[in-house]
């Protein structure tokens, strides 16, 4: 498909960053050209392999992490059920996948390339950057052609999806009914039994050892292990690099076409949407409208303005901006007429696939290519760090050779000059201190067996190898090495039981009380202040309290004729027992203001729910088998 981008293979290393190279329903890193032989579920007879699986779990294990941090454990893995939701992901996309070939969808070869082109991460300065995107696709371990499919299968399903959804509609009554629920709020006082006020409670030797024997399984301590590892640097070859300028020159002149720069255009455009297959009338309508348009910006009207108020493209909100882009990035009508135009010259409308364009090219950037001398230390660092980094991996090939098994790394490391590095205890899931990608060497650890060395690993600063030294197993402690926990956490029980018991007579004794005025007669009693929270709506923040979702709940279910709830609500301080106090609509006149906002994000929401049936439904009428006790 991309035989330009074909033609040069960069071998930058950077960060992985495929993952954030997604449409919607993009199921990320799964290179199902490269799969192993043992399968682990199937799909219609078709058969999802462990190398497919443990790609898409680990990716998105690793899009987890980049969004919560090192909070990311094996607890919380379970209860996000992360190594489901990998399998579930490889299943949908295969039906997905079937299905769109029933109906006989297709990506043609120039939506494939445009879609590619228009990805952020392989643009430099907002044009697509060849050189980039082989580096990106090179570190990743893709070629062009096995990411260009999953590209393709990505379109595919996503294509598939707009098919599915294309009808849904959201109502004027809808909208409404959705701003009056969601815009109302409510006013409650509150009585909080607060966990702090019973931090006292007095704790017997008796209970602390019962509830340690109940609850020995928590205290548990995890395996841990202790590494010694080498980390073969590239930087810490530079001085045995030399690179002299007939290397540089001849760098240069055998890749002369990364230092040139085909010529650009800068321009924004106004697009007035027509259907590929409109009829004539329809086809003429358009092209009236964008003519009028035209002569406005021809009169002196600020193009950007007339941009945000006329134009039915995605750019509209930049006031039609396009940034600057190669002539073969854009739809060909589009690219000949704007690289046939001058600055500041405004064309006639322009009609393509998507419809009528009002081009104004904003400034012309001609092609050049850059001189030896101001790409030479561009081309010095690249070496560089080319030939460090394949003395680093050189060295670090000497080491493992030269190692066997039993061996200990360290005499290994005294006997050619290494230095060795010796890491505290770890746990799994848990990284590594000292080291760039911690978590990284840690999972690598927890592969090998006490005293076993590693093969060489690559963590994006260097190469290590790594040995296990020292195990400690799982065990329980005894209660004298954990008995300040064991005490904090059995304190915490008894706070919350005792607020929690008191909430419940307190709310008893109001509705046995049943005037309005026994919310204070009754807090005094346990000396506690009555407040009151202001009106707040359903998802925002609640006065004196802040966000409690269960609260907010429990408050728009009350009214004038039913003022308190059935039961008390837990939140994050204590135990609440509320009484409602009054309740507002919105007021109408913002529901004009908010209207199309609110349909936008209903029809979100109505695609989604159509979807997620169709995939169930399509499921249910599917064969899916998985092997027995993998999740075990």
């Amino acid at each position: 498909m991309l035989d330009l981008m074909r033609k040069k293979a960069g071998s930058w290393m950077i960060k992985t960053i495929i993952f954030l190279i997604a449409v919607v329903f993009v199921f990320w890193g799964v290179n199902v050209r490269d799969e192993g032989k043992s399968t682990i579920a199937s799909v219609n007879g078709e058969p999802i392999s462990l190398d497919e699986y443990n790609r898409t779990y680990d990716n998105l294990k690793e899009r987890i992490r980049n969004q919560i941090g090192n909070r990311l454990n094996d607890e919380m893995i379970a209860s996000l059920g992360l190594r489901k939701q990998a399998l579930n992901q490889l299943i949908e996309k295969k039906l997905m996948l079937k299905e769109a070939k029933k109906l006989n969808f297709r990506i043609t070869d120039v939506e494939l390339e445009t879609a590619i082109k228009n990805i952020e991460a392989f643009q430099t300065d907002g044009v697509f950057d060849i050189r980039r995107y082989n580096s990106i696709l090179n570190s990743n371990r893709f070629t062009p052609e096995t990411f260009e499919v999953e590209q393709k299968e990505a379109m595919l399903s996503e294509k598939l999806r707009s098919f599915i959804t294309e009808n849904a509609k959201v109502s004027d009554l809808e909208a409404r009914e959705y701003f009056e629920y969601q815009d109302a709020s409510v006013d409650i006082d509150f009585v909080l039994f607060n966990l702090e006020r019973y931090k006292n409670i007095k704790l017997s030797e008796d209970d602390i050892k019962a509830y340690f024997e109940k609850q020995k399984e928590s205290y548990k301590t995890k395996v841990r292990l202790k590494v010694q590892y080498l980390h073969f640097n590239p930087d810490s070859f530079k001085s045995e690099v030399k690179i002299d300028n007939d290397e540089l020159l001849d760098y240069y002149e055998t890749n002369r076409d990364e230092f040139y720069t085909p010529k650009t255009v800068e321009a924004s455009h106004i697009l007035i949407k027509v259907a590929k297959d409109a009829d004539a009338k329809a086809v003429e309508k358009a092209k009236n409208r964008a003519t009028e348009i035209m002569e406005m910006a021809k009169e002196g009207k600020d193009f950007a303005d007339l941009a945000k108020k006329y134009s039915e493209g995605p750019t509209r909100f930049k006031g039609g901006s396009l940034g600057a882009f190669r002539k073969e990035a854009m739809v060909k009508p589009f690219s000949d007429k704007a690289f046939s135009m001058k600055s500041g010259e405004i064309s006639e409308p322009v009609r393509t696939s998507f419809g009528w364009h009002i081009i104004k090219v904003d400034k012309i950037n001609e092609e050049f290519t850059t001189s030896f001398d101001k790409a030479k230390q561009k081309i010095r660092e690249k070496l560089l760090n080319q030939k460090t980094g394949n003395l680093a991996y050189d060295r670090a090939d000497e080491v493992y050779e030269a190692s066997s098994e039993g061996d200990d790394l360290k005499k290994i490391a005294a006997l050619q000059n290494f230095t060795i590095h010796t890491t505290d205890f770890f746990a799994a899931n848990e990284p590594v201190k000292g080291v760039k990608d911690g978590f990284k060497l840690s999972a690598a650890a927890f592969n090998l067996g006490l005293m076993e060395i590693s093969d060489i690993q690559d963590l994006g600063d260097g190469y290590y190898i790594i040995q296990a030294i020292e195990r400690i197993d799982e065990k329980i402690p005894d209660l004298k090495d954990v008995k300040e926990r064991v005490k904090a956490d059995l304190g915490k029980e008894k706070q919350d039981e005792k607020a929690k018991e008191d909430a419940n007579a307190f709310l008893k004794a109001l509705k046995a009380a049943g005037d309005t005025a026994s919310l204070e007669k009754e807090s005094a009693k346990f000396a506690l202040k009555v407040e009151t929270t202001g009106f707040f709506k359903r998802n925002g923040s609640i006065g004196k309290i802040g966000f409690e979702n269960e609260i907010a709940k429990s408050a728009f279910l009350l009214s004038k004729k039913n003022r308190l709830p059935n039961e008390i609500i837990k939140g994050k301080k204590g135990y609440y027992v509320i009484r409602f106090k009054n309740r507002k609509q919105p007021p109408i006149t913002e529901f004009a203001k908010k209207k199309k906002e609110i349909a936008e994000r209903l029809l979100q929401q109505k695609k989604y729910q159509i979807f997620t049936t169709w995939v169930a439904q399509i499921k249910n009428n599917s064969e899916i088998s998985v092997e027995d006790g993998f999740f075990n």
